[in-house]
């Protein structure tokens, strides 16, 4: 059985742009407790969640000297093994 996984780069990338890891750590946070959040972010718990902590990994490799772009790619590849392995 196939599991589509949906990743919002666009959403990703804006993210990790205006905020740092400890504010979207926070946002995070905010979501659970509160259902909404400060990071411009709104849908289900569920898709927020992702969004954010996906988001938030980007942002700590650019932060140890990653660009954007490779950080996406790096996101990527880390969430194609995880589904490989659990198939």
């Amino acid at each position: 059985m196939s599991v589509k996984i949906h990743i919002d780069i666009k959403e990703i990338k804006k993210l990790a742009l205006k905020f740092t890891p400890a504010q979207l750590d926070a946002c995070i946070n905010q979501q659970i407790q509160e259902g909404s959040n400060v990071c411009d972010i709104s849908g289900t718990i569920d898709y927020v969640v992702n969004e954010l902590s996906k988001a938030e990994y980007v942002r700590q490799l650019m932060e140890h000297g990653m660009s954007l772009s490779d950080a996406v790619r790096e996101l990527a590849s880390k969430i194609r093994s995880f589904h490989q392995l659990n198939k």
